[in-house]
This record gives structure tokens, C-alpha cells and sequence, in this order.
């Protein structure tokens, strides 16, 4: 099988007409490219689930609080097309800036609540950004399914809200996070760092582990828990902590006291590169309650 690639939404639409038409169940992957293991996840389990997987590539401007780390997004077209084709993808659709947004954007998407901390406390807009994006795309390919990696959990638990209270007629799947055999979860990012900043880079997932094993020795009070976290990262000095929160997994709103699951959620800076990474935890008291996931659901 050859992957297509395709660059316009009118082909798009046009190509997967076809494909709805013989009763294909279509998958969506959405990327901005520079595709990596955790990406290769996504379209793994799409192609397993569906009849029909699209791969859709665009570096969105509107979700970049800096036009600089914008410039400098990794963009390896041929090579995310090799992927594509590797890992069974049936489209690669790859438009340009001016098909995306052909005039100024004035119509906005954007999902209160979910966005008020963690990433959306630090970067203003960016989830209005990525939820206007990926409406579009929902628009565009019109998928059955959708695949999001859960490394993203805060921009996941976004999209699902939106598909469910804007009743868009798909299936938002959450895939597990890839990552290194370090720990440190994979990110298109990974590559500006060089090997030094790559060896510290491990911080975050180390401040993650540090916050679980409290919890787990018993710890629940939400502000020690960030300490142990803060102390595993400050063995680290070329590594600038953003934030490290414990929120509740559902409406990811920080949490004092511990009763539940929490999701675990932390920024770092190394260099000039911002990591993101969360784990899902659970007291072991409450051991044999169910924990819930970002895990799939239908909502239409």
C-alpha cells in the first residue's frame, strides 16, 4: 500500500467520500508532524480500529504563545510521509498555512474550565488554538474515530469536552504515553535537545515518580507531595521548573487533600525547550475503587 498524500481539503473531502461510500470506519490521527514512536502508537491503533486512517500534518500557528518556538518547530515532511507509510496509514493530508487559514480567523472555539490550569494558566490561548484547529479538522475529514496521546492529558481532556458538549458524531480514543527507556515521555520537541540537556531532560518524569511514591507510602496532602516532586527536580540546576500540580483527573482542578485519583502534571524548561508530562495516580487505600481514564468514549 502506498500512502496518499494529499494537500487541499476539497481532495481531502472528495477522497474520503469515496472511502465512507464502501462503508470504511475512518480513523484521524492529528499531528503537527515530526513523527515519532508515540505518534506511530496513534496510527498503529487507528489502523487496527479502522478501515480507513488519515495522518493529518500542520504546525498550527494559532496555539504558539511565541512566534519563535513557532519557526522552530520540527518539519520533516518526507520523513513523517516514510512513517506514514511504514506504519500503515492510508493519507497523509499536509495542507499549507493559506488552505488552513485562508483569511484572518475570526470564529474561535474554546473550552472553559479544563484550560485554567496547568498549561492553560502558562500559555495563554493556546488551547483556544488547538481546540479551533481540531474542530476544523473534525470538520474537514469528518473521522469516526479520533486518536490522542494521553502524554497530552490536559489538551485531551479539552478536545473530549468539546466533542461531547458540542455533540460532534466521533469516538475521541486515548493511547498511552510513549516513552524512552528512561522514562522520559517522547515529544517532537525531544529533538532540540542536545545530549547534555537530553540526559537532565529525564527530570520531570523523575519528579513525577517521586510525587507517586509519596502517595503511595501513604502522603495526602497535595502540598507534599509537590515537594517531594520539587526535590527530585532541584538535583537537576540546568532544569527551570514552570509548574508541578495535583489535580483532579476529571476537571483537572488543583486538589489539596488527596480522597481519589489525581493526576500528577509538570512543565520544565531545559534550554530553550519546554517538556510537559503527567501521571494518572491512585491512593492505595482506595486500591479497588475504579480510577478513571482519559480513556475512550463516544460522544456524539
Amino acid at each position: 500500500m502506498s500512502v496518499k498524500l494529499i494537500s487541499t481539503i476539497a481532495e481531502l473531502r472528495e477522497h474520503l467520500k469515496r472511502e465512507k461510500a464502501t462503508g470504511a470506519i475512518v480513523g484521524l490521527v492529528p499531528t503537527m508532524g515530526a513523527l515519532h514512536a508515540g505518534h506511530t502508537r496513534l496510527i498503529g491503533q487507528a489502523v487496527q480500529e479502522c478501515g480507513h486512517v488519515v495522518v493529518t500534518l500542520f504546525v498550527n500557528p494559532i496555539q504558539f504563545n511565541q512566534q519563535g518556538d513557532y519557526q522552530r518547530y520540527p518539519r520533516t515532511v518526507d520523513d513523517d510521509l516514510e512513517v506514514c507509510e511504514r506504519h500503515g496509514a492510508h493519507v497523509l493530508f499536509a495542507p499549507s498555512l493559506e488552505e488552513m487559514y485562508p483569511h484572518e480567523q475570526r470564529a474561535f472555539v474554546e473550552v472553559t474550565h479544563l484550560g485554567d490550569h496547568l498549561c492553560g494558566e502558562h500559555r495563554p490561548g493556546h488551547f483556544r488554538g488547538v481546540t479551533t484547529v481540531v474542530m476544523k479538522l473534525f470538520n474537514i475529514a469528518r473521522p469516526d474515530r479520533a486518536y490522542f496521546g494521553e502524554k497530552d492529558a490536559q489538551q485531551l481532556a479539552l478536545i473530549s469536552r468539546m466533542a461531547g458538549d458540542l455533540n460532534l458524531p466521533v469516538t475521541i480514543v486515548a493511547v498511552p504515553t510513549v516513552r524512552e527507556h528512561d522514562g522520559l515521555a517522547l515529544s517532537s520537541r525531544n529533538k532540540h535537545l542536545d545530549p547534555e540537556q537530553r540526559r537532565v531532560a529525564v527530570a520531570l518524569y523523575e519528579a513525577l515518580r517521586a510525587g507517586e511514591a509519596a502517595i503511595a507510602r501513604g502522603t495526602r496532602n497535595s502540598g507534599e507531595v509537590i515537594k517531594e516532586a520539587r526535590r527530585a527536580i532541584d538535583q537537576y540546576p540546568e532544569v527551570r521548573l514552570e509548574y508541578f500540580e495535583v489535580v483532579d483527573p476529571e476537571q483537572l482542578q488543583p486538589v489539596s487533600e488527596i480522597t481519589g485519583p489525581v493526576r500528577l502534571a509538570g512543565a520544565i524548561w531545559v534550554g530553550s525547550t519546554r517538556l510537559i508530562d503527567n501521571l494518572l495516580c491512585a491512593p492505595s487505600k482506595l486500591e479497588n475503587e475504579p480510577v478513571p481514564k482519559l480513556a475512550e468514549s463516544t460522544l456524539n
